[in-house]
Parts: structure tokens; C-alpha cells; sequence
């Protein structure tokens, strides 16, 4: 039996506005955000869903109650989908991390959290999620940098992860079988055409 876990993008904020890095800093939904947040629950009321699961940081938890809301569903946090963390670098532009150290992921461990344990640490929390969904349909709200590297490192889909598109409000489709998983859908929005 598969489980389908769709993993989603919050909406909109200021920050995703003005094109900084995010991080940890916790900060509301815009109106744009909020708006895309109702229109993935408008896309997803349909489709039945057994748990809403979010990352702890406010733009997360709004959008996924906005998902939440049709079914009569609480949100579930999980500290393991937050954002990465950018320590001082979050709210500044990552060109201006990259001009430093020539990388994001060639920053020092005590500035940004290291690619390979944020990798572990959003992949373990991916895995849980799906587990528990027995066989259901779970929908899971986290950020650009948690969804672009599940994609890569969970759901088949090699090249850089930067190349995937993850637009604020977007939804990806994941399939947990057998022991395995496979993204089928990355970087849909709401009056695409693509269904869930």
C-alpha cells in the first residue's frame, strides 16, 4: 500500500518579497501569502486528507491551517521540517553569503547549519510523516530550502536543487511504496491544471 504526502510551500511573505534569506526568522504571511494559502485549501478541500503537518515557523503553521480548515483538521508541528538555519546570514541576501565563502553550503557549521545534517534532519522528518500516514494521504507545509532538498535527496529528481521550482504556495507530490519514494509532481500551483 502507497502513501501520498504532499509537501507544500508556505505563502508569500515580506522577506520572500524582497528576496533574502529567511531561515528562522519568524515571520507572518502577507496578503499574498495569504491568499495563495487559501487557494491551496480551496485546491486541496477535495482531496482527503488524514493529517496536516507543518513546520513550527509561522508562515508554515498559517498555511497549513488554511489546508486544514476544510477537513476539520488540528495542524501537527514538526521541529524537524523548520527552515534551514542561516544564523546571522538569514535576512540578508545569499549573494552576499556566497561573496564570503563562495557557497552557501561552503559556510562555516557555526553560521549555517551544514547541508548534509539538514539533509538527514528534514528527510528523517519526511519519513515519519509518511509512516504515519499508513497508507493515506498527508499534507506537509514547509519552506523553499526544506522542499528543494527532499526533492532531491528523497524523490528521484538529481541535478541541483536550485533548477527546481518551488515558487511560495506551490505543492509537490511525493509517493512512499515499498520502502521507497518518488515525487511526481514538483512546484504545481493552484490553477495550473495539475491535480492532486
Amino acid at each position: 500500500m502507497a502513501s501520498t504526502v504532499y509537501l507544500m510551500r508556505h505563502g508569500r511573505t515580506a522577506l520572500n518579497a524582497a528576496g533574502v534569506l529567511r531561515g528562522r526568522i519568524d515571520e507572518p504571511l502577507d496578503s499574498a501569502g495569504r491568499a495563495e494559502a487559501a487557494r491551496l485549501g480551496s485546491l486541496f478541500a477535495a482531496v482527503h486528507l488524514l493529517r496536516v503537518v507543518s513546520s513550527p515557523l509561522k508562515r508554515s503553521y498559517a498555511t497549513a491551517c488554511a489546508v486544514a480548515e476544510p477537513h476539520g483538521l488540528a495542524v501537527a508541528v514538526d521541529p524537524g521540517l523548520i527552515d534551514r538555519d542561516y544564523g546571522p546570514w538569514a535576512g540578508q541576501r545569499q549573494e552576499a553569503l556566497a561573496a564570503r565563502y563562495g557557497a552557501v553550503d561552503a559556510a562555516p557549521a557555526d553560521e549555517v547549519e551544514p547541508r548534509a545534517a539538514f539533509e538527514r534532519r528534514v528527510a528523517t522528518a519526511l519519513e515519519r510523516v509518511a509512516r504515519e500516514a499508513d497508507a493515506g494521504s498527508v499534507a506537509v507545509v514547509a519552506h523553499d530550502a526544506v522542499n528543494r532538498a527532499l526533492i532531491c535527496t528523497m524523490g528521484g529528481r538529481r541535478g541541483a536543487d536550485k533548477d527546481l521550482p518551488q515558487p511560495t504556495g506551490c505543492w509537490n507530490r511525493f509517493v512512499f511504496a515499498d520502502g521507497r519514494a518518488a515525487c511526481e509532481v514538483v512546484g504545481a500551483l493552484p490553477g495550473d491544471g495539475t491535480l492532486p
